[in-house]
């Protein structure tokens, strides 16, 4: 198909946009720059994802053990250095009009793609009690490296029960006087090695068998956390100074509500093994989709996929 030259001489006119600057989406960005495609990516925060917010990754091969950021800024520079454009924002709606796509984005501007990648992940979802929402930023953190700092030799609070849990409470006890760690089971979710060293650390006090009730502050902060024991109801009061809940993350995926392409139970986008949605060029990457691991060499090798995918979808599609 012939593009429209009203397309053609826009600058605001890409091969492939891609959405989200995670693992995947960069990764992505990688391969369609080397491809030669005119190519460029939205983030709304800092590039590199949730991997930012990550004290340290030991499964990502290569590396021993690395720190999040180290490891996103080494995805960002080396996208950078390829010329790829970075837009800092957030993509509020897509729409497709004669096999092109229209992307409207927070900064008023809208930008046209012959193709589109969505890597826009996850956030954080919250745990809906009282205190919550009223002592964000004031003893609530769903960011350990970034706030931690901030409590160094001060008691605070981990909430859940899998990997991000558990290597954030290991990364706090370094820093903090002591790490509560409450789960509402016994089981954990995270991978035995890191609860064999959660279980061995002594300052991590483990709580199972608990729910948070109530985040308590005075003074416009945190001052203690109460929870109830799930066996015999009873509460207690624990006295902390930041408490974390990392219980796990919401799909970002409205920006694709205009196409049937959302899994309805999960809210999850549903692709095939080429990273394809059932919308022609459009694709999905990364932690936002229907799928059984996420971790971030899988994101990799999505961004990977799509990346060639894409390629050889243009040169098929357009003339």
């Amino acid at each position: 198909m012939r593009v429209d030259s009203n397309y053609i001489n826009n600058p605001n006119f890409f091969d492939v946009l891609i959405v989200g600057a995670g693992p995947a989406g960069l990764t992505a960005a990688l391969y369609c720059q080397r491809a030669n495609l005119k190519t460029a990516f939205y983030e709304k925060e800092t590039p590199g994802g949730k991997v930012v917010k990550t004290s340290f990754v030991e499964n990502y091969p290569g590396y021993e053990q690395i720190s999040g950021p180290d490891l996103a800024m080494g995805f960002f520079k080396q996208v950078s250095s390829l010329g790829v454009k970075f837009i800092f924002g957030e993509v509020t709606k897509i729409k497709k009009f004669d096999n092109i796509f229209h992307v409207f984005s927070s900064d008023n501007l809208t930008r046209y793609a012959k193709a589109v990648i969505i890597a826009a992940g996850m956030t954080e979802k919250k745990l809906n009690i009282e205190g919550e929402t009223k002592y964000y930023g004031k003893g609530v953190s769903y960011c350990a490296i970034c706030d931690s700092p901030l409590y160094k030799n001060k008691p605070v609070a981990v909430i859940g029960g899998g990997n991000t849990a558990l290597e954030e409470a290991l990364y706090l006890s370094d820093i903090v006087s002591k790490v509560y760690l409450i789960h509402r089971r016994q089981g954990f979710r995270a991978d035995a090695s890191v609860v064999d060293k959660v279980k061995n650390n002594k300052k991590i006090e483990l709580f199972l068998d608990f729910v948070p009730i109530e985040f308590i502050g005075e003074n416009n902060k945190i001052n203690a956390i109460k929870i109830q024991n799930v066996n015999d109801k009873k509460m207690y009061l624990i006295k902390v100074d930041c408490i974390f809940p990392f219980i796990g993350f919401i799909p970002l995926s409205n920006i694709v509500s205009e196409f049937d392409v959302i899994n309805k139970e999960t809210g999850f986008i549903e692709t095939n093994s080429k990273m394809e949605t059932k919308i022609k060029g459009l694709y999905s990457i990364g932690d936002i989709n229907l799928k059984s691991v996420r971790q971030i060499a899988t994101a990799v090798g999505d961004g990977a996929i799509a990346g060639v995918e894409v390629k050889r979808y243009i040169e098929e599609n357009f003339q």
